[in-house]
């Protein structure tokens, strides 16, 4: 396994195309990356921006080059109307920033179920990621029917007792619509004291969704850090996505700095950039 270092020396290019300004990312030094085959994409999950507007959430995103994005309710609230919806969109849509999914949206009730599909109605996707309510999953899977939508339901790690891990996911959704699926965070993951590579491969054909990140710790403790500074093995973890041949999206969700997270955003998309080069197969 090559160390950090090395992987960072790769990950050069893939920062600065990934970096805070386009001065830097001259052609010359564009990542690979950006020509990969890999079947999956690079996106970022919108609790990353928690703290900001769309607009500045829009300029973030255009300045670490990453043009997917997981749509937060913060920045477009579920009761919108469906010309307020129209509207947030546009303006991620005339920066060239594509809203593939919206989430995670917690639900509690029948109506809040009710609610976020007609949310993700508006929106026009066809998945949303969630984290519904155990009693609520037979509902869900009538809505699912019924809107023929996908649901990626989000594990929270040790912190929740609701979907910690992929295993429980896996054990609620097993018997339902196959529309209803996993969406794996690998740094809650790793907190819960799971491989998130096992769980990646061993749950692969429900898997439509990741969130990627870093963490210091294996245990309820650990806190979100830029990616290859942490304890995940990300080189094995691009390995068992191509294994496998995941062609969802690979969501960037930094929950460090919050209200100043650019740095740090583009340190992790340009380290995951440099793995994704380093790491042939």
């Amino acid at each position: 396994m090559k160390s950090r270092r090395q992987f960072l020396r790769t990950a050069g290019t893939g920062i600065l195309a990934a970096g805070l300004s386009p001065i830097y990312a001259s052609e010359g030094l564009k990542s690979q990356a950006e020509n990969r085959t890999d079947a999956f994409s690079i996106g970022m999950a919108g609790y990353s921006f928690k703290e900001f507007t769309v607009e500045k959430t829009i300029e973030m995103m255009n300045r670490i080059g990453v043009k997917n994005l997981s749509l937060k309710d913060f920045h477009m609230p579920m009761n919108s109307s469906q010309e307020q919806v129209d509207e947030v969109l546009a303006k991620f849509k005339n920066a060239g920033i594509r809203v593939y999914t919206l989430g995670v949206i917690y639900m509690k009730t029948n109506e809040t179920v009710d609610l976020a599909f007609e949310y993700a109605k508006k929106a026009g996707v066809d998945m949303i990621v969630a984290a519904p309510n155990y009693e609520l999953l037979p509902y869900v899977e009538k809505k699912i029917k019924e809107y023929d939508f996908r649901m990626a339901i989000h594990n929270h790690g040790p912190d929740s007792p609701l979907y910690p891990n992929a295993t429980d996911i896996w054990d609620h959704i097993k018997d339902l619509d196959p529309r209803i699926g996993i969406c794996i965070d690998i740094g809650h993951t790793e907190r819960d004291g799971q491989d998130p590579s096992v769980d990646l491969e061993k749950y692969s054909k429900r898997i439509y969704d990741v969130h990627i990140k870093d963490v210091d710790k294996p245990t309820k403790e650990g806190k979100t850090v830029e990616m290859g500074r942490g304890i995940i093995d990300i080189p094995k973890f691009v390995s068992t996505l191509r294994k496998i041949k995941y062609n969802g999206m690979c969501s960037l969700e930094f929950e460090k700095d919050m209200k100043d997270p650019l740095a740090g955003i583009a340190e992790s998309i340009g380290y995951f950039k440099g793995v994704l080069n380093s790491v042939k197969s």
